[in-house]
């Protein structure tokens, strides 16, 4: 995985540049291998058809839970480098510069590096994950991820034992990002981080698809985090930077309000934001007269990740 300079990789390793900035055609050849390898035949397909419809699911992927229809998530999204709408940033996104991307991994690991996203891809073993989505502004969707498990890759860079916290970093690109060419808001680039225990959990992904097609540069492409039990702006977008670190990292959100946003943002119906309830929530396309679903703690997951927090008071924000 960790990038060789171009004298040590034999001429049959190096990538056409062609075919290297054709990020889309890579990941869906490289989607297909990986599918046939597990016996089942992928339909390789355009822009808005599948690219892997069979893809294996998740250990937690809720199966019975019906996805928001895609169109409404692709155009409703909290993207505050581009918009503090939700509509902008799905024409605004396209500007994004997303090849190459590498990320770089550093701290508390035996071996850090910067890392090309399709070398991780080669390592990893893509699933679907049906997850509910929860933002911090009450109201909530049902996403069908495609992502590999963010504790497969972090095993990869061998954590030291010192290793408590992951502060994850997002693309800084102000040239075609108007909030943060303006300097607007929040301090840029967006950072966000979990626990090491957070990090390692099988329910935490790092995905780079949904609807089985590739992840839109609206929705976080080529890389982000999704932590279902906690609120949406935990799952940080555009990823290009993990860091492992002996002590809790300043994060965005909570710098800006920490009366607001706590570093943790487990969902909790028992614990009103400052400004509204968090106990029921809108659903995303949902028709006016219908009922406001009941929030529920760790947003449904409880049974999977509330031994995590068996210490800690659940009736404060945080």
């Amino acid at each position: 995985m960790i990038i060789k300079t171009k004298k040590d990789i034999p001429s049959s390793e190096i990538t056409d540049p062609l075919i290297f900035r054709e990020r889309r055609k890579i990941i869906k050849a490289m989607l297909a291998t990986m599918v046939a390898g597990a016996g089942i035949s992928p339909t390789l397909a355009d822009n808005n058809q599948s690219v892997w419809p069979d893809l294996p699911k998740g250990d937690f992927s809720a199966e019975f839970l019906t996805p928001t229809p895609a169109e409404l998530i692709k155009n409703h999204t909290n993207y505050y480098e581009f918009a503090f709408n939700k509509k902008d940033p799905a024409s605004l996104a396209q500007k994004l510069r997303t090849d190459p991307w590498t990320i770089e991994i550093s701290g508390e690991v035996e071996k850090p590096g910067r890392y090309y996203l399709e070398d991780i891809l080669r390592q990893q073993t893509l699933q679907e994950h049906i997850y509910r989505f929860r933002c911090v502004e009450a109201w909530s969707m049902v996403v069908p991820w495609v992502g590999f498990s963010l504790g497969s890759l972090l095993k990869t860079v061998k954590p030291l034992s010192t290793a408590n916290f992951v502060k994850f970093t997002a693309v800084h690109q102000p040239e075609v990002m108007p909030k943060q060419l303006n300097n607007a808001m929040l301090e840029w680039p967006y950072v966000e981080a979990l626990r090491m225990d957070e990090a390692m959990h099988p329910l935490t992904i790092l995905a780079v698809g949904m609807y089985g097609d590739i992840l839109p540069k609206q929705n976080g492409a080529p890389l982000r985090l999704v932590v279902p039990w906690k609120y949406g702006f935990k799952s940080i977008k555009a990823i290009v930077k993990i860091e492992l670190l002996k002590r809790p990292p300043v994060t965005t959100w909570n710098k800006f309000a920490p009366n607001e946003y706590g570093f943790y943002s487990n969902v909790n119906p028992a614990v009103a934001h400052p400004r509204w309830s968090q106990n029921s929530e809108r659903q995303l396309g949902s028709g006016f007269f219908t009922p406001r679903r009941q929030t529920e703690l760790f947003n449904g997951y409880g049974e999977q990740v509330a031994s995590m927090y068996s210490d800690m008071d659940l009736r404060h924000f945080f």
